[in-house]
């Protein structure tokens, strides 16, 4: 997940739904309350640390920090030296995403359909939004702007930086974090906290009362996100943040029209080789209960 995050127009989320943790990470997320205080309080640390599934958090979190601090420099000269070929290991992998997650829809009918259908054109209309045009810095825009930017981040298939470029709120986050602005940070914090927590029972909600809708939904937010990470790419417009660079308007062509070198034979490599990644993950995932039982001394 922390390798995704680096990476612009990525999601995290897609991370988590194929390798089998989103429902447990949406459940955890959605469980945080001033219940966990209480708990603390009558029962012990111990009781809190387990009811807040706290060791899930800890391995996660530690995952996705060494992953971004590690990864983000390598990340960074790929997709400045060489994207042609990472975006399409990308793009092998989320269309390997889109076939494994929609497997796993139980039953398909046409509601089903419909739900994926109108998640991937809800995905494919985000993604070709104009940003706004003047970055605007009131407070209460800045709480929204965190709040709705970590929903897209806990979303297959949306990025929640490339949501911050739309709103215009990108380049004042930026600034600020260059600028040890702790202010604005704050409040961006604030409202990142705050639309967790809501968006996370929202979606348990949903897997609960509507988990084959939801899932289609999910699977619908990948498949129209892959227009977005397509390796060969027109720039129309762009825009300086700072010292990094970010699109702002451009278009999908063929290798053929592509201006400079495609790289038609490695790019097709690295597809396949993103697309058995996720077999491969899929294989682990299904190990893990036998892994388990054999460190287990009891067994």
């Amino acid at each position: 997940m922390g390798a995704a995050d680096v990476v612009p127009g990525v999601s995290g989320g897609t991370i988590a739904l194929i390798t089998g943790i989103y429902k447990e990470l949406i459940g955890t997320i959605s469980g945080v309350d001033l219940s966990l205080i209480k708990v603390w309080q009558t029962e012990g640390f111990k009781a809190m640390w387990k009811q807040l599934n706290g060791s899930f958090i800890l391995a996660l979190m530690t995952g996705i920090l060494i992953s971004i601090f590690s990864l983000m420099r390598l990340m960074n000269y790929l997709l400045e030296e060489h994207p042609v070929l990472i975006w399409s290991f990308f793009f092998g992998l989320i269309l390997s995403s889109v076939w494994f997650v929609a497997k796993q829809i139980p039953k398909w009918n046409f509601k089903v359909v419909l739900a994926l259908v109108i998640g991937a054109a809800i995905a494919s209309y985000i993604i070709s939004l104009p940003p706004l045009g003047n970055s605007i810095t009131s407070n209460w825009f800045l709480f929204m702007a965190g709040a709705i930017a970590i929903c897209a981040m806990i979303l297959p298939g949306i990025s929640g930086a490339f949501i911050l470029v739309l709103l215009g709120a990108y380049k004042t986050i930026t600034e600020a974090a260059h600028n040890f602005d702790f202010k604005t940070l704050a409040i961006v914090a604030v409202g990142a906290v705050f639309g967790l927590l809501t968006f996370s029972k929202i979606l348990k909600w949903l897997f609960d009362h509507h988990s084959t809708t939801t899932l289609a939904v999910l699977t619908g937010f990948i498949a129209g996100s892959l227009n977005k990470i397509w390796p060969w790419k027109k720039v129309l417009e762009s825009a300086q943040f700072g010292e990094k660079i970010i699109v702002i308007r451009e278009i999908s062509v063929l290798p053929g029209n592509f201006e400079g070198n495609p790289h038609l034979f490695p790019a097709v490599i690295l597809m396949l080789a993103g697309f058995l990644f996720i077999l491969i993950l899929e294989q682990v995932a299904t190990q893990k209960p036998t892994l388990q039982n054999a460190a287990d001394p009891d067994l």
